[in-house]
């Protein structure tokens, strides 16, 4: 189909952030944020969110939409962002899509089930309830409530775990059954989507360069900021790469160093899972940009593609 709107995509660190404001220019577009960390507000350093003076007056959207101890579901992106392409588009602007997310790019491309409707009061007590409990515990209830969604839900960690137990207890039903019976979400949006490739040596060049400038530029300060505010590390937004290491960090339960060195290894891991899953799931027309070159030249090949497309 024609494409309504442009993703840009791939891992950490392969440069979307320079390629998606040089392509908002030269389209007319405005950015839709696709990361599920930069939605949280007061957490800029470490998700290394784009700030207002680097936006270069292009409109953003999907950025500091949640606090820290709120979650945010690719079904939740997915409503918000068929109303930003609207308004987006009523402006005559093309609507570009950026970020390393792979849930919340597969739910606008393939809607997924419709969330059931939770009563929010008893939703938020008994989230209060489970975040008192072991893992060990949390591990014996995903396996009895939801034995078809365990072997994704456990290695997900308490917070996948958690949404597992409490979707039968306050539904009836759990969270496989409604993936299975449940109506889509909207309609899939079609588009064009770009994978941002980066060798690995590269990849982790970056990441080494990202962590160090991060800290320099008040990685800790943040995160203590977080802590006061009352976020605790069990918190959703709290659970991301960087904020673990630093939350033990200033607790006393890990050295400045070990911390640092956790969060290279923790991004350099997940940066490889991004890699897997678009080789999985990217759709099979997808187009791969090499990150490498220089970015006027990567500019050139999507604007061409993007043309092309929309001329079919």
């Amino acid at each position: 189909m024609r494409p309504r709107v442009l993703a840009v995509t791939g891992a950490t660190t392969s440069g979307k952030t320079d390629l998606s404001l040089e392509l908002a220019h030269q389209l007319g577009a405005e950015i839709v944020s696709m990361d599920s960390r930069q939605v949280y507000r007061g957490m800029d350093i470490g998700t290394d969110k784009i700030g207002r003076s680097e936006r270069r007056g292009v409109p953003h959207f999907g950025l500091d939409l949640v606090d820290p101890d709120e979650r945010f579901s690719a079904g939740r992106f997915a409503r918000a962002a068929r109303g930003w392409i609207e308004e987006i588009e009523s402006r005559g602007h093309i609507p570009l899509f950026v970020g390393g997310t792979g849930f919340f790019l597969r739910a606008l491309l393939e809607p997924i089930f419709r969330e059931p409707e939770m009563d929010p009061e008893a939703l938020k007590q008994l989230r209060e309830v489970l975040g008192d409990f072991p893992l060990e515990w949390l591990t014996r209830a995903v396996r009895r409530l939801d034995p078809v969604r365990a072997p994704v839900a456990i290695p997900g960690g308490r917070q996948r775990m958690t949404r597992t137990v409490e979707v039968p207890l306050l539904t009836g039903r759990p969270l496989s059954w409604w993936h299975e019976h449940a109506p889509q979400d909207g309609p899939a949006v079609p588009a064009l989507v770009v994978w941002v490739e980066l060798d690995r040596d590269e990849l982790d060049r970056r990441i080494d360069a990202r962590v160090a400038r991060m800290v320099e530029a008040g990685l800790l300060d943040e995160v203590q900021g977080l802590l006061d505010a009352g976020y605790g590390p069990d918190a959703p937004g709290m659970t991301g790469t960087g904020y673990r290491e630093m939350v033990a960090v200033l607790q006393g339960r890990m050295k400045l160093a070990d911390g640092l060195e956790r969060m290279r290894l923790q991004t350099r891991q997940y940066a490889r899972r991004q890699i897997t899953w678009f080789r999985h799931q990217l759709p099979d027309d997808v187009l791969r940009v090499d990150g490498s070159l220089p970015l006027d030249s990567k500019v050139e090949q999507v604007m061409a593609a993007w043309t092309e497309r929309r001329s079919e």
